[in-house]
């Protein structure tokens, strides 16, 4: 009878009109957990050696102190972004920071950051709670009862003068640093990097300062104030400056 038959289609394709409907509202893990900022002051951890919480103080990613809502891209003075995020055309509002801590890559293909992701979506939510107390000026207190921030890096322009370099001269495979207290140290060039910090907290001009690196001992960086400073230092000479 083809009433019988359209009944039949009718409720056949009811259940299956309900689950499409309720597959194609899934919320989003920010959506459906509700993420507590303390446990996030601590997970926060895992991002503090590449974001600072302080306005300003950017370090290998920008500063994350007002992101909350701030379309991608845009914090003052970083100009490390990929050009991928730049036009990515998103706001880090919740959903948006849920689906980037659980693997950037996956939102922004060509970005910078090398951060893995976060799978566990509860982990999510309270970093993604933790950042929002954090822009409106609310962040709860570490288990230490301070604040979670990221101080200041090492200010260079108060080291000792074991590390604040007068000379820099290249011999064949090797690098010879000569600091203030008199010492010349060689390294093995590949062993030396040379990085430039014109921050407030860097090196003054004409001031380099020296930093040790490695398991062994064996590897070093010189800082320098600014372009100008490392040309001026850096000489290719084999015999050792007249006393």
């Amino acid at each position: 009878m083809p009433g019988w038959r359209l009944s039949s289609v009718l409720v056949v394709v009811a259940p299956l009109l309900v689950i499409f409907v309720v597959l194609t509202r899934t919320p989003t893990a920010a959506q459906t957990t509700s993420g507590d900022a303390g446990r996030g002051a601590a997970l926060f951890q895992q991002c503090a050696a590449c974001h600072s919480l302080e306005p300003g103080v950017h370090l290998t990613g920008p500063s994350l102190a007002a992101i909350w809502n701030r379309p991608a891209g845009t914090v003052p003075r970083f100009g490390r972004y990929s050009d991928g995020l730049k036009r990515a055309g998103i706001t880090w509002d919740a959903a948006t920071l849920d689906r980037w801590l659980a693997r950037p890559q996956a939102v922004v293909p060509d970005t910078t950051m090398t951060f893995p992701g976060m799978e566990n979506a509860h982990q999510r939510a309270d970093v993604v709670a933790y950042l929002k107390a954090v822009a409106e000026g609310k962040a709860p207190p570490t288990a230490g009862g301070g604040m979670m921030a990221m101080g200041p890096r090492t200010d260079l322009k108060r080291v000792g003068k074991e590390r604040r370099v007068t000379a820099i001269r290249h011999c064949g495979d090797a690098y010879h640093v000569t600091t203030e207290s008199g010492r010349t140290i060689p390294y093995w060039e590949f062993n030396l990097r040379f990085k430039t910090d014109g921050s407030p907290n860097g090196p003054q001009p004409g001031n380099p300062v020296l930093a040790t690196a490695g398991m062994q001992g064996d590897r070093a960086q010189v800082v320098f104030n600014g372009l100008d400073d490392l040309k001026r230092f850096l000489v290719e000479r084999c015999e050792e400056p007249a006393r």
